[in-house]
């Protein structure tokens, strides 16, 4: 038998015990959900947030379920945060984490003739410059250690646009192009980045988004399975993403949007 049938049963494959996870939005829907199924595979959680109540709940929840975890206040608009975070993280972890999961994200829907340039630079902050600040820098030790799992939320509004969404589909757009990218760069070091693409999604921010109405009923129509998706549901594809099961995946997309978006 050779080296690469070896040690590659399912439930060895999805193990992450011991595997360290640097989690962004951790407070509430996706990234809560997230947090706690890394957790319960067996990795240990550092979960940033800038709602610390609510972070720290997610992490008091891991720690009463049995899994390891701990809460660092981030905010992704603001790169003292970031430099802050990501130090803290280094010094906790001893090194690189071997999982970033960029999670948190930030929408407003309005059509974009009545955008402001204060909208353009919270949208872009949150859901693109904030994480590649990040990753930027993680990487150099990630690179050192010659191996490491990027895995990032983007939209599928970045893939075939989304009305009512133009500036959040361009910076979800950007993080997609930015990941193929980095994918490239960094294969040869060891290192996998792909992302998530959630269809619509029963969390605080789509709730806030989209209240119920006619709006959101169409919405849920238009969706071949005829609902939204719950968190953990698009949690379960992030943690897979993260796992040796996808060691030979990079670059890629993965939407998870109930077969809305099948045709882009």
């Amino acid at each position: 038998m050779n080296d690469i049938t070896n040690n590659t049963s399912w439930r060895h494959v999805t193990d992450l015990t011991g595997k360290t996870v640097v989690i962004t939005g951790c407070a509430s829907g996706i990234g809560r959900a997230t947090a706690m199924q890394f957790a319960s595979a067996g990795a240990i959680v550092y979960g940033g947030d800038r709602n610390e109540a609510d972070g720290q709940a997610t992490i008091s929840a891991i720690r009463e379920a049995g899994g390891q975890g701990d809460f660092i206040k981030l905010d992704l608009t603001s790169g003292a945060s970031i430099d802050a975070f990501v130090d803290t993280a280094v010094g906790k972890i001893g090194g690189a984490p071997d999982i970033i999961a960029n999670v948190a994200g930030l929408d407003r829907v309005m059509p974009f003739v009545e955008n402001t340039p204060d909208v353009w630079e919270l949208l872009a902050q949150v859901n693109y410059i904030g994480p590649v600040r990040m990753i930027h820098r993680f990487l150099p030790l990630m690179l050192e250690r010659r191996s490491g799992k990027i895995v990032t939320v983007a939209s599928d509004a970045g893939r075939v646009g989304s009305m009512g969404e133009t500036f959040y589909a361009g910076t979800k757009g950007a993080i997609i192009a930015f990941t193929k990218s980095l994918a490239r760069e960094t294969a040869r070091a060891g290192l996998t980045c792909n992302c998530v693409a959630p269809g619509p999604t029963d969390t605080p921010l789509f709730n806030g988004t989209i209240p119920e109405g006619k709006l959101r009923d169409a919405l849920i129509k238009a969706i071949p399975l005829k609902r939204l998706a719950q968190p953990v549901e698009i949690a379960h594809t992030i943690v897979y993403l993260a796992t040796p099961a996808t060691d030979f995946m990079t670059g890629q997309v993965i939407s998870v949007s109930g077969g809305l978006t099948m045709h882009g």
